[in-house]
């Protein structure tokens, strides 16, 4: 073995000695770029190591797994980052094929480390035949829970029992900041656990004792004018790592930044880093979610829009003298109409008691499509609910441009000098769709970036079909169309007045009616 070798190193700040300190069996540690979180992480794993009780031949014996998602940032951030602190001309050479490999042998230290990259649950297979003493996430928002979940099971295997065990195991973790519907914001306390989420799920997003997390201070402070718009930013005194970073480090790093690049990487806030095109580039979190939950108004209509399939969602809202409050939303994994139709009920009857016990109290607006019978069934997702005791009528237009330019009149829309939308913060995955979730993906034409014509289809989608045909219920699609008409009766010919027909429009106020 080489001979014992210095390493000066202090950690960072408070909240990443107090990481590091934490005798929790999961612990992990949520900072900005630049706070040294990941370096806190390679110290702790060789401060264990050094902590290892000696075997009978007087070796402190430990092996861990490091996880990044993918294997490119696994070899250009997470090894380089390790292979800084631990070079191979002192620590003894990186094996660089895969799975990565770096055997430490000096003084009575025999530490094995062994780099792996997951992106997906699939990927946990990796670690079934591993014994561990513990386990390094790398940059963790990246990472499935599954993998998580993998991993805890893995360690405190090595050394085995026969040779004393090991004196400490578990898993570490480091990050930046993660959307607000990540499992690390549920887990960690900052955002509630969605109560309509299946109580077999909501369990496992629920802290466990033996796990703790750690959140490193903002790298710079945001300065807002009297109306609450961001004017500027300061270094935060309070900081960690700063001693390790060049004065100017964060004030060239905002430098033509977004705002949500500042929120997540710098202010270290829960957020989502944009990568598609918005679909509601006019949605303003500021402006357009409430600072405290939104009560229903007694004796006021709850509109209620749902999106069938076997991901449903049920978005709940009043509309008050023009003004939309979206109240909360209802959202639903591998469920058909039926269990979905009886949880709706449940959820209504607790949330709202006064307008369930009233007959008429809530009026449904539904995906259009969901009235059409399956191949090998006469039922519909309308009759299923309609069995339920729930009248859900078709929202009279399923065209993406009209039930789109619904929900951005609203968003765009003032009444009383007040935003004509507002929606509840609990209503997180909306939330996290208007920021993000709920874009145009990106596709690659000829080398030019271009956008899809529709929507992706994913996790946000299905909540923002409920809020589309929600609003399109209470005929806010209607006034689309109207602008539409009232624009082609100005440009076109006196016999070409109308987008739809006047019989079609009469049918259509009818069936609302």
């Amino acid at each position: 073995m080489a001979q014992p070798f210095a390493i000066n190193y202090t950690p960072p700040g408070p909240q990443a000695k107090a990481f590091m300190l934490s005798e929790k069996f999961v612990r992990g540690i949520r900072g900005p770029f630049g706070s040294g979180k990941s370096v806190a992480c390679c110290m702790e794993i060789f401060r264990r190591a050094q902590m290892q009780e000696p075997d009978a031949n007087g070796i402190r014996k430990t092996r861990w797994a490091v996880v990044r998602n993918t294997s490119p940032e696994l070899k250009t951030t997470t090894l380089k980052t390790w292979l800084d602190w631990f070079p191979e001309e002192v620590f003894g050479k990186m094996n660089m094929t895969p799975p990565f490999t770096h055997r430490i042998r000096i003084g009575d230290i025999d530490l094995e480390m062994i780099f792996l990259a997951m992106d997906d649950e699939a990927s946990a297979k990796k670690l079934l035949s591993l014994e561990l003493t513990g386990g390094w996430l790398n940059e963790v928002r990246e990472i499935p829970k599954g993998v998580v979940d993998a991993l805890t099971g893995r360690v405190g295997r090595f050394p085995s029992m026969k040779d004393g065990g090991a004196t400490w195991y578990g898993v570490i973790m480091d990050t930046n900041p993660m959307p607000e519907d990540h499992w690390w914001a549920y887990m960690s306390g900052e955002v509630p656990i969605p109560p309509d989420m299946e109580p077999e799920d909501a369990l496992m997003l629920v802290k466990p004792p033996n796990w703790d997390f750690f959140a490193q201070a903002p790298a710079m402070i945001a300065h807002k004018d009297a109306t609450g718009q961001i004017t500027g930013y300061t270094t935060n005194p309070d900081a960690e790592n700063r001693a390790n970073l060049t004065p100017d480090y964060y004030n060239n790093m905002v430098m033509g930044k977004t705002k949500d690049f500042i929120k997540v990487n710098i202010l270290n806030q829960l957020g989502q880093l944009k990568s598609g095109k918005p679909v509601y580039p006019d949605f303003i979190e500021d402006i357009h979610v409430s600072k405290a939950p939104i009560e229903a108004i007694p004796n006021l209509p709850i509109h209620v829009g749902i999106d069938f399939g076997l991901t449903p969602a049920a978005i709940f809202g009043q509309k008050i003298r023009g003004k939309w409050t979206i109240l909360r939303e209802l959202c639903a994994l591998d469920m058909g109409a039926q269990r979905f139709a009886s949880v709706l009920k449940d959820f209504m009857a607790e949330n709202w008691p006064e307008h369930a016990r009233k007959e008429g109290a809530f009026h449904f607006t539904g995906d259009p499509s969901g009235d059409f019978r399956a191949g090998t069934d006469e039922s519909t997702p309308y009759s299923i609910f309609r069995a339920a005791g729930i009248t859900v009528l078709p929202a009279f237009s399923n065209d993406p441009i009209v039930r789109i330019e619904a929900v951005s009149g609203a968003l765009n829309k003032l009444v009383d000098g007040a935003p004509g939308f507002l929606l509840d913060s609990r209503c997180s995955i909306l939330k996290s769709g208007f920021i993000q979730g709920y874009c145009y993906r990106k596709i690659r034409v000829a080398g030019a970036a271009r956008y899809t014509d529709l929507p992706d289809k994913n996790a946000f989608s299905h909540p923002h079909d409920g809020l589309q045909y929600l609003l399109m219920g209470a005929g806010d699609g209607l006034e689309v169309l109207n602008g539409a008409m009232n624009n082609a009766r100005a440009t076109i010919a006196p016999r070409k007045t109308s987008v739809l027909g006047s019989k079609s429009m009469n049918s259509v106020l009818r069936k609302r009616r």
